[in-house]
């Protein structure tokens, strides 16, 4: 053979074997569908053998707990499934190297079910039979002691301890680090740096407080196997991710559970979609748990969806296993026709929308402050002094000062202990941020006498005339009677409700308390606006004496500022009890019963029935079956008739029990239930219970997610990959499934994610 005939050949099988970077994919986007998997020939040579791991590590497609449609068979005999489709992962991967490129259980699946078992064993068949061949050679590449590289490779055992020690090391360390998500790269990680970064930096404090370890790490190390790059770091992390992930879905088991989604964009402005599921774990206590960020383009309801089906199919879940959906009052989310709620409850009748009740509790703050024009002005007239008030550190030093001086003078009478008598400043009230409206107004009224001593500073020295004039309208906005009325009148009103968001805002939180909640906060209100108008005027009138502000007699005719010459003939007292207070207080109750309308849905009603309070008091089984029949896909009809004969003997079995007498709730009922053991006689009373728990109350936990996320990727980590952020938010929201994680299944998982270039 020529040289030319030789240098073509081996020109153009490197080039097959390297093929275009254009060709490989990313292995944590493969299509978990045995349906809409390509073939393996298909994927570049060089990246063949990391897509069989990952479909490995992932294991079979195999949606569990989901009770599919019945339909008939030849016309004689009812089956389930989902696809009518049986596949063989194990020939999927590995058959095309035996030059059967046909197989049924690859191609199209089989879906012969009256010959299913004989077929199996035919198509398993003897010990050398390729399926057999192709299943061995899967243990084989999860098996890293029969690869190639491992059998050539000539390191001594203490070469091979060395790199344990040096991997565990830099994954202890990452574990460390995702738990406070730290960086783990620094701007300059070069040998001079003098900050490499807090893995670099980290590990080689290490080394020098640990002798044998700083003799198997960094320079110590040999050059191409020290295990700090960042694709290691990146690997690390991944598979801290992976094993968490796996601790919650074996915890979730074959249960079913909701569903809270919302986006927002992260500091990259990428729009950041957040998925987290709420579940009963196996001990009857409710859970909230982070599951995933995935970046979305758009945020149409039809993206979102596909967002969604496509990470539920990579962690072997199904949409038919959710019974709850919880998102903000969003159109492209709670559209009742096009929106992602109705997207899935076309697929699943079962899936139950709840508007966060947070949320809706926010939307009643914010239509009061809109709606009630003197509270609007309140309001306009707070952020234009939170404006001139906060415009400068300079007059923010007036600020503290002030407060400084007037702690000094109070020292006798103040308290003191953790958290008290701190430096506050004025915050602004936004729309979107829960209970700010609270926090503004309450910091107002404390600090109120030294920002009137800020603003007379400015009108005083102020180095403009447009700042001294508006510092002057300021001041004497702040000294109106009807000013401190409306700051004192919103205070105590969200002081009532502020309780509500706090309660709202727990990850155990069920249904049926936060209903009572809603309730409560509704009658406090209620009682406030018919028998608190004297107590509220008395603390009123006592502010005003106390900073020397105009009290009005209440006796006097009611002079209207904009036409004084006019009479109104009412008197002050009618005015502020009937047009200001009731006005107020009318319009907020009225609004908690326009946003809150859940609280009457027949959902509700029937949920209400199974309330353990009062010795099951509202217990009704008629209710409780129509609830039955709202989840066809939990229930069957031989199940449907034997549940008014359980629930009989279950509301006269927990009546007699003394333990069940003072419950005050659902979640202790089923915490009770399944400590006494009660639970698996009467199966599916626990069942419906565990269903009406897994129905959202609230989006708190994925807005606590985007908080994670703000602090994970910051403006100095603005070009971390979205898999990087998914995974070091996984890690850094559930810090205490990470403190459970074993080693040495983080470091088993990382030697099978790729070949590697030592082992154990």
């Amino acid at each position: 053979m020529s040289k030319d005939v030789m240098a073509r050949f081996l020109n153009k099988r490197k080039a097959d074997e390297i093929g275009s970077s254009s060709d490989f994919v990313d292995v944590n986007d493969l299509p978990s569908d045995p349906h809409d998997r390509k073939a393996i020939a298909s994927y570049n040579v060089n990246q063949r053998d990391d897509v069989r791991r990952a479909y490995l590590l992932r294991g079979p497609c195999q949606p569990t707990g989901i009770k599919y449609p019945t339909s008939t068979f030849q016309g004689k005999e009812l089956r389930k499934f989902k696809s009518d489709r049986v596949f063989c992962l194990c020939c999927y991967l590995f058959r095309s190297e035996f030059g059967d490129h046909r197989d049924t259980f690859v191609l199209n699946g089989y879906n012969n079910w009256k010959k299913v078992h004989e077929v199996l064993t035919k198509h398993v068949g003897l010990v050398n039979s390729a399926h057999n061949k192709c299943f061995q050679k899967c243990a084989d590449l999860l098996n890293e002691k029969q690869a190639v590289n491992t059998q050539w490779d000539k390191r001594t055992p203490k070469e091979k301890r060395d790199y344990k020690l040096r991997l565990s090391a830099s994954t202890l360390l990452g574990k460390r680090l995702l738990n406070g998500g730290l960086a783990f790269h620094g701007h300059d990680e070069s040998k001079d740096s003098l900050n490499k970064g807090n893995f670099l930096e980290l590990l080689e404090l290490m080394g020098e407080m640990n002798e044998e370890l700083g003799k198997v790490i960094l320079e110590n190390a040999p050059a191409n196997n020290q295990m700090t790059s960042p694709k290691i770091q990146a690997d690390i992390k991944h598979c801290y991710a992976q094993e968490l992930l796996k601790q919650i879905f074996e915890d979730l088991g074959d249960d079913v559970f909701s569903l809270l989604v919302d986006e927002s964009c992260d500091v990259s402005k990428k729009e950041q979609m957040a998925v987290v599921i709420r579940y009963v774990d196996k001990v009857g206590i409710v859970k909230e748990r982070f599951i995933g960020l995935v970046h979305v383009k758009e945020t149409s309801a039809l993206t979102l969806k596909s967002a969604i089906d496509d990470m539920l199919a990579r962690y072997g879940l199904s949409l038919k296993r959710i019974r709850g959906q919880g998102y903000d009052g969003a159109s492209n989310m709670s559209g009742e026709f096009n929106g992602l709620r109705a997207l899935i409850l076309k697929e699943n009748v079962s899936a139950f929308y709840i508007h966060c009740f947070a949320h809706q509790h926010q939307l009643v703050v914010v239509a009061v402050a809109h709606k009630h024009t003197p509270i609007w002005r309140v309001f306009e007239t707070i952020t234009c002094l939170t404006n001139a008030v906060c415009a400068s550190s300079k007059r923010q030093d007036m600020l503290r000062e002030s407060q400084r001086r007037q702690l000094e003078k109070m020292e006798d009478v103040l308290c003191t202990g953790s958290g008290l008598n701190q430096e506050m400043t004025l915050s602004r009230p936004g729309d979107t941020r829960w209970n700010s409206h609270y926090k503004t107004l309450s910091r107002l009224i404390t600090l109120y006498p030294n920002i009137m001593e800020v603003l007379g500073c400015i009108v005083e020295t102020g180095q403009t005339l447009p700042c001294s004039r508006q510092a002057d309208g300021l001041l004497e906005d702040m000294k109106k009677y009807d000013f401190v009325f409306y700051i004192h009148l919103m205070e105590h009103i969200l002081n009532v409700t502020h309780t509500l968001s706090q309660c709202l805002q727990r990850k155990e939180q069920d249904l049926m308390n936060a209903v009572k909640l809603v309730s409560s906060t509704k009658n406090q209100l209620e009682k406030f606006r018919l028998e608190g108008f004297n107590e509220f005027l008395e603390k009123v009138n006592s502010f005003c004496d106390m900073y020397e502000l105009e009290v009005k007699n209440l006796d006097d005719e009611y002079i209207n500022p904009r036409w004084p010459r006019r009479k109104t003939n009412i008197s002050n007292r009618h005015y502020y009890e009937y047009d200001c207070f009731n006005a107020v207080l009318d319009l907020q109750i009225q609004e908690f019963g326009n946003r809150f309308n859940e609280v009457t849905s027949e959902l509700l009603l029937c949920i209400s029935c199974l309330s353990p309070c009062d010795n099951f008091s509202a217990f009704d089984i008629p209710n409780i079956l129509k609830l039955a029949g709202k989840y066809p896909y939990d229930f069957d009809e031989a199940e449907k008739r034997r549940l008014p004969v359980q629930l009989g003997n279950y509301i006269d079995f927990v009546k007699k029990d003394k333990q069940f007498a003072n419950l005050d709730g659902l979640s202790s009922l089923v915490r009770l239930m399944v400590s006494t053991n009660i639970h698996v006689t009467f199966t599916l009373v626990y069942r419906l219970l565990k269903l009406v728990l897994v129905l959202p109350v609230a989006t708190a936990t994925v807005e606590r997610c985007f908080s994670a996320m703000k602090n994970v990727k910051t403006d100095l980590r603005n070009r971390i990959g979205d898999e990087n952020l998914s995974d070091s938010c996984i890690c850094y929201i559930e810090k205490d499934l990470l403190k459970k994680v074993p080693l040495d299944d983080v470091l088993d998982r990382f030697q099978k994610m790729k070949t590697r270039r030592a082992t154990f």
